[in-house]
This record gives structure tokens, C-alpha cells and sequence, in this order.
């Protein structure tokens, strides 16, 4: 955990986060501003910055979030009309908070990327 992380201090529950999926490895919680009518976060507990930043030995980490994203997706009823997976890397990616996050999008026609 860093200390100065935000998404650590989620993880640790000392700021409050609006919870949709939790287990061992994997915390799952809506965004606070939401790019589509459902937007949920999904990180790993363990704090890696970027996608860059993970090791080739934890390279499941990766399966880990996509698999938690397809559960999430099914329980909120958004897997079979469909969804979007994003992960932002770094600055020119978008990326605002560095600790890994995986971005579940749907409950809308979200328009394609090719």
C-alpha cells in the first residue's frame, strides 16, 4: 500500500467508496464520475501503478480484473447486451489516479472504437 495513493486508502477503507464487488485480490466500486450509466472501477488491492508497472510475473493480474469485470457485468445485468473494458496508461493514456484500474462501462449504446 502507498500511503498517498487514493485508490490504497479506498482499499484500506480510509475514504469511502460505493462498493460493488469484493474479494481477496480485487476491489470493485463505482466511479464519482461516471461516463456512462454504469461505470465501475476494478483494482487490485495489491498497489501497481501502471500498466507498465506490472511485472512479468504478475501478469495475472490482468485476468484477474477482466474476470472480475465479467462477473460484475453479469450481476448488474450489463453482459449480455454488452460492455466496454478500458485500462488508461500514464498521461497521454488519460490515466489520473496511478494505481491499476480496470474501467467496466455500459448500461448504454457506447459508440465503437473500430
Amino acid at each position: 500500500m502507498k500511503p498517498d495513493c487514493l485508490f490504497c486508502k479506498i482499499v484500506a477503507r480510509q475514504l469511502p467508496s460505493d462498493v460493488v464487488f469484493e474479494d481477496a485480490e480485487v476491489l470493485a466500486f463505482n466511479d464519482i464520475n461516471p461516463q456512462a450509466p454504469t461505470h465501475v472501477l476494478i483494482i487490485p488491492k495489491q498497489h501497481v501503478a501502471t500498466v507498465n508497472d506490472v511485472a512479468d510475473a504478475d501478469a495475472a493480474v490482468f485476468s484477474t480484473l477482466v474476470l472480475a469485470a465479467r462477473k460484475i457485468a453479469t450481476d448488474l445485468g450489463i453482459a449480455q447486451p454488452g460492455y466496454r473494458l478500458l485500462f488508461n496508461c500514464n498521461v497521454a493514456g488519460g490515466q489520473t489516479v496511478y494505481h491499476l484500474h480496470l474501467h467496466l462501462l455500459g448500461g448504454r449504446q457506447l459508440k465503437g472504437l473500430g
